[in-house]
C-alpha cells in the first residue's frame, strides 16, 4: 500500500492512501456507527484504510468479504438509496471453467445483498436466486475479521501498545472476536446467521445451497458491535430486529426527523437535487441524546461531537429548522467547561471542542476524550442562543441556558483581558493539543506575509467578529429578560470592540481585514476568508464592508466554484491544502451570511451559484468538507480534496444558509414577522417555493419568484398571526 508519510508539523495529519483513493466507497451511518464498502458492498481487507464497521471511535469489523463458488462475484451495481438509509448491491456469477469447458454460465446466479445500520448493529439480507435450466448446488463463503483498531491509528498516529485480541467463540450460528482494550473495556464483534453455516471459524462462515431452477433463497446477517467494562457480563442476546424491521426502523425515524425542514422546491431540478441531498445528509450525521438532536460533524474522520461544528451548522440551518439549534445548545451546556484542566485545555465556561470514545481517547494516547481547546466555540454558543431566541421566541430555553450564557461570558472577558490588548486569543496549553484553535487548526493556517508562522498568543480576525455579535446578541437578550443595565453593558462593549477592531485590523492598502494579530500584536498581512467571516459577524465598518466585498471577489480569492481560504497570492498558497488555498462550503456560507448582512444580496447568489454549479458536477450532489481551489476551467468538475469527510455536517447546511442570504430572509418570532430584504435570486433560480415555513405558533406556505425589479414573494398560505414583509 503506498501512503504518504509528510507530517507537515502536524501530529494528527491525516495520512492519505494512494490504492484507497483510487477505489470508490459508499457507506452507512447511523448515531455512533458508521461502516465504509466498496462497490460491491464488501470490506476488503482494510489494513490502514478507512473501510470498516466502526462503532464509538473503534474499528469492529476490518474485512467483511462474500465469496460466490470460491470467486468474487461480478459486480453489477451498488448505491445508497436516495435517504442514505439502505445499501443495495447486485452482483452475478461468473464464468465458471473446467479446462476449456464452461461448466457455468456467468450471470446465472443472481445476488441481491442489502445492508442497514441500526445502533450498532449491521444488518445484511443476502437473496439467492437461481435463473438457470438445471439445479445448482451454489456455496457462499463470507471472510471476516476484526482488528479494534482506533480511528487515530487510521488517521497515522502510531502507537507504542495495543490491548489483547482474546480467543474467538464459536457457536452454532454465531462468532465472537473479542478485544481487551487497555482503557479497561472489552470490546466484541459478534456475528449471528439465520441459517447454520455449513462450516464456521473465527475468520470464514462457508453455507451450501441446493437451489431448483427459478428458485430463491435467503440468508441475513446480524453484526453486532459490543462495548463493555470487563468485569460486566456482555448483554448476548439476539439483536432486537430483523433486517426488514431494521430499515423500517431507521427509514422511520429520519423521515420524522426531516419533516421538521419545510419542503423547499424550485423550478431547477439541479437544485431540488442538493436541497433534497443536504437533507438527507443531516438526517445521516444526525444522534439523539439526553439533550436532543446533534449533527456529528463528518465520516469518516470526524464523527462524533465537535462543539463549533455543531454550532455552525445549528446557525446555517437556523431559518429553516430551529429544533436542531435547541439540542445542540443543550448538548454543549451539559458539557460546558467546569474546571482547569491543563490536559484538557478546559476552563470553566469554555465550550467543548470535540468528544471522543475510542481507546486512545481513554488511555489519554490522544487528548480528546474531552478536549476544550477551541477558541471560537464558546463566543458561537453565546452567539446561537441570541438567534435562536430571535428565530423561535423561546423564552424557556433562553432562562434554562441563561447561566451556561453567562459563564460562557465571563470566560470570554477573562481571555479579552488577559494579555492587555482587548481581544480574544490562544494559545495551546499542552503539546499534545492542537497548535490554531480556530476553524482553520491545521498547524500552519495561521502565518505573515513573509510566510513565517503567526507566534501564540494569536487573536483571529473572525473569533473578534464572533465576540461582537456574541456581546450583541446578549443585550438583546437581556432587554428580553428585563436586565437593561446588563443590555447597556454588552452594547457599549460590542462598541468598543467594533471600534478597536476596525482600526487595529483593517489594511488599507489591500482592502481586506487581516488574517490575525500575533503575539506581539502584528497583523497577519494575508488575503483570507477570515475577512469575509467578519461581514458575517457585523463588525466591520459599511465603508470598510464594500471595499472587501469588492476585494474578495478578485481572481486570486474567487476561484469559480467559491471563495478560497487564502489568496492565490499569499506565501502559503497551496490549492490541495487543507486550509491555504482550498474552497470549504460552510465558510463561503458564512461569508454569503456576511453579504447579505451589508447589503449585498447579489454577491451572496454569485456564491450561491458557484456552489450549486460545484453539486452539479458531483454524481450524488453532496457536497464534501472541502474541496482544492484550483481555478475553474471549462468542463472540468472541482478537484477533490483527498481526505475530505463527505458526509459533513456543515457542508451539508451550507445551502441553507447562503439561500437564506440570498433571499435576504430574515425571521422575528418576538414580533411574528418574516421579512424578504432585498430579495437577489440568480437567473437559474427563478421560482422557489417554501411550504411549512414555522414561525411560533403560525406556519406560511410562500412562492418566491426573480422578476425584473429583484423578486415577488407571494402568500400561498397562512395559518396564525405571522406578518409577511417585502423589501426592494
Amino acid at each position: 500500500m503506498a501512503f504518504e508519510h509528510i507530517r507537515l508539523g502536524d501530529q494528527y495529519y491525516v495520512l492519505a492512501s494512494a490504492r484507497a483513493l483510487r477505489q470508490p466507497q459508499v457507506l452507512l451511518n447511523h448515531a455512533d456507527s458508521f461502516a465504509i464498502f466498496d462497490l460491491a458492498g464488501d470490506i476488503p481487507f482494510a489494513g490502514f484504510e478507512a473501510y470498516g464497521l466502526f462503532h464509538r471511535g473503534t474499528r469492529f469489523l476490518s474485512c467483511f468479504e462474500l465469496h460466490l463458488n470460491g470467486g468474487l462475484p461480478i459486480l453489477l451495481s451498488t448505491a445508497p438509496t436516495a435517504e442514505g438509509n439502505e445499501l443495495v448491491s447486485y452482483l452475478s456469477n461468473a464464468d465458471e471453467r473446467r479446462d476449456d469447458e464452461v461448466m457455468l454460465e456467468r450471470d446465472t446466479i443472481a445476488l441481491q445483498r442489502g445492508k442497514t445500520l441500526l445502533e450498532g448493529v449491521l444488518y445484511e439480507r443476502l437473496q439467492l436466486h437461481n435463473y438457470g435450466q438445471e439445479p445448482l448446488l451454489v456455496e457462499c463463503e463470507l471472510v471476516f475479521g476484526a482488528d479494534f483498531a482506533d480511528i487515530f491509528e487510521l488517521r497515522g498516529t502510531k502507537r507504542a501498545r495495543r490491548g489483547d485480541r482474546g480467543e474467538a467463540r464459536i457457536e452454532q450460528r454465531a462468532v465472537s472476536l473479542p478485544y481487551h482494550g487497555l482503557d479497561g473495556l472489552r470490546r466484541e464483534t459478534v456475528l449471528q446467521f439465520s441459517l447454520v453455516p455449513h462450516r464456521l471459524d473465527d475468520s470464514h462462515a462457508t453455507f451450501q445451497f441446493q437451489l431448483e431452477p427459478g428458485a430463491e433463497t435467503t440468508l441475513e446477517i446480524q453484526v453486532a458491535c459490543l462495548q463493555y467494562d470487563r468485569a460486566a457480563r456482555a448483554d448476548k442476546s439476539p439483536p432486537a430486529h430483523t433486517f426488514a424491521s431494521a430499515l423500517d426502523t431507521v427509514r422511520t425515524e429520519r423521515q420524522n426527523w426531516q419533516e421538521h425542514f419545510p419542503s423547499l422546491y424550485s423550478n431547477n431540478e439541479g437544485c431540488n437535487d442538493w436541497l433534497n441531498r443536504s437533507v438527507q445528509d443531516l438526517s445521516l450525521l444526525r444522534t439523539e441524546g439526553e439533550h436532543g438532536s446533534y449533527l456529528y460533524a463528518g465520516i469518516p474522520w470526524f464523527a462524533t461531537i465537535f462543539g463549533r461544528d455543531g454550532l455552525i451548522t445549528a446557525l446555517e440551518t437556523l431559518a429553516f429548522s430551529p429544533d436542531l439549534a435547541a439540542g445542540t445548545l443543550r448538548t454543549l451546556a451539559a458539557l460546558q467547561g467546569q474546571q482547569d484542566c491543563i490536559e484538557r485545555e478546559e476552563e470553566p465556561g469554555k465550550i467543548l471542542h470535540e468528544r471522543r470514545y475510542g481507546e486512545m481517547a481513554a488511555t489519554g494516547e490522544i487528548p480528546f476524550g474531552r478536549y476544550y481547546g477551541s477558541v471560537d466555540a464558546t463566543p458561537l454558543f453565546v452567539l446561537l442562543l441570541a438567534a435562536y431566541a430571535e428565530r423561535t421566541g423561546d423564552v424557556a430555553l433562553v432562562q434554562e441556558l441563561w447561566p451556561a450564557a453567562l459563564a460562557a461570558m465571563n470566560w470570554i472577558e477573562t481571555r479579552l483581558n488577559s494579555d492587555g490588548n482587548g481581544y480574544l486569543v490562544y494559545a495551546p496549553r499542552t503539546p499534545q493539543g492542537l497548535t490554531n484553535q480556530g476553524w482553520k487548526d491545521s498547524h500552519d493556517a495561521v502565518f505573515h506575509a513573509d510566510g513565517t508562522l503567526a507566534e501564540p498568543p494569536i487573536a483571529l480576525a473572525e473569533v473578534q467578529a464572533y465576540v461582537y455579535a456574541a456581546y450583541q446578541g446578549l443585550a438583546r437578550l437581556a432587554q428580553r429578560l428585563e436586565r437593561a443595565s446588563d443590555a447597556a453593558g454588552w452594547e457599549a462593549k460590542a462598541a468598543l470592540l467594533r471600534e478597536r477592531f476596525n482600526r487595529d485590523f483593517w489594511l488599507a492598502d489591500a482592502d481586506t481585514f487581516a488574517l490575525a494579530l500575533d503575539g506581539q500584536q502584528r497583523p497577519c498581512r494575508v488575503v483570507s476568508s477570515n475577512a469575509g467571516q467578519c461581514l458575517f459577524g457585523g463588525i466591520a465598518e459599511p465603508a470598510l464592508a464594500t471595499r472587501l466585498i469588492a476585494r474578495l471577489f478578485r481572481d486570486d480569492m474567487f476561484c469559480g466554484w467559491g471563495l478560497r481560504t487564502v489568496s492565490a497570492h499569499a506565501p502559503r498558497y497551496n490549492p490541495m491544502s487543507y486550509h491555504n488555498g482550498s474552497v470549504w462550503p460552510h465558510d463561503n456560507a458564512l461569508i454569503a451570511a456576511g453579504f447579505a448582512r451589508y447589503g449585498a444580496n447579489e454577491q451572496a447568489g454569485q456564491l450561491l451559484t458557484a456552489l450549486f454549479d460545484a453539486s452539479l458536477s458531483i454524481g450524488d450532489r453532496r457536497l464534501p468538507e472541502l474541496f482544492c481551489g484550483f481555478p475553474r476551467s471549462l468542463n472540468q468538475s472541482p478537484v477533490p480534496y483527498p481526505v475530505a469527510c463527505k458526509p459533513q455536517a456543515w457542508a451539508a447546511g451550507s445551502v441553507f444558509l447562503v439561500l437564506q442570504a440570498t433571499l435576504g430572509l430574515h425571521i422575528d418570532a418576538w414580533d411574528r414577522r418574516v421579512t424578504f430584504d432585498q430579495t437577489a435570486l440568480p437567473p437559474w433560480l427563478t421560482r422557489l417555493d417554501i411550504q411549512g415555513l414555522r414561525v411560533g405558533e403560525g406556519r406560511v406556505d410562500v412562492r418566491v419568484i426573480r422578476d425584473r425589479w429583484g423578486a415577488a414573494v407571494e402568500v400561498i398560505d397562512k395559518q396564525g398571526e405571522v406578518e409577511i414583509v417585502v423589501r426592494k
